[in-house]
């Protein structure tokens, strides 16, 4: 099929801009079904506060991923948010099958979160000629993800 969306970046601009996006919603997928999964497993004292920080997670992370997936779409990159391409790209650190204690939902959702904002990082770094567009969209995702991180990971202490 013929691109039915055009951009006005060069082919490396928008490679490096669609590789960035790309990457950014495969891994904000893997986010919100790691958070789901955590939210209807999540056991022990905490089990209210955590459930509901959950769901915010799972709100941020969807939200996020649509904004990626449509400034892709804008420069003329399809985004492939498929099951198959989210487990083979990944980047999070995932989370075990089965009930999980409130103080290991919290470690495993500090972990994945720190994870996934190394990457989003490097993804800033890259895009930082070839789309400033694309990296004010990514500093934006990071800046929550680094927050919601110290949010959770203020829970550990």
């Amino acid at each position: 099929m013929a691109q039915p969306i055009t951009t006005t970046l060069d082919p490396e601009q928008q490679r490096i801009a669609g590789e960035a996006l790309n990457g950014t919603v495969v891994d904000l997928i893997d986010l919100t079904l790691i958070a789901k999964q955590a939210h209807w497993n999540v056991i022990g004292p905490r089990f209210r506060s955590l459930h509901l920080a959950l769901d915010e997670l799972v709100t941020d992370a969807r939200e996020f991923t649509d904004d990626a997936a449509e400034r892709a779409t804008a420069i003329g990159v399809s985004p492939d948010g498929r099951a198959r391409t989210v487990a083979d790209g990944s980047g999070a650190q995932g989370l075990p099958a089965g009930w999980q204690q409130d103080v290991d939902v919290v470690d495993a959702i500090t972990g994945n979160i720190a994870a996934i904002v190394r990457r989003m990082r490097q993804r800033v770094d890259v895009t930082d000629k070839a789309d400033p567009v694309t990296q004010d969209l990514l500093i934006g995702i990071t800046a929550r993800l680094e927050q919601l991180h110290w949010m959770w990971e203020a829970q550990q202490g």
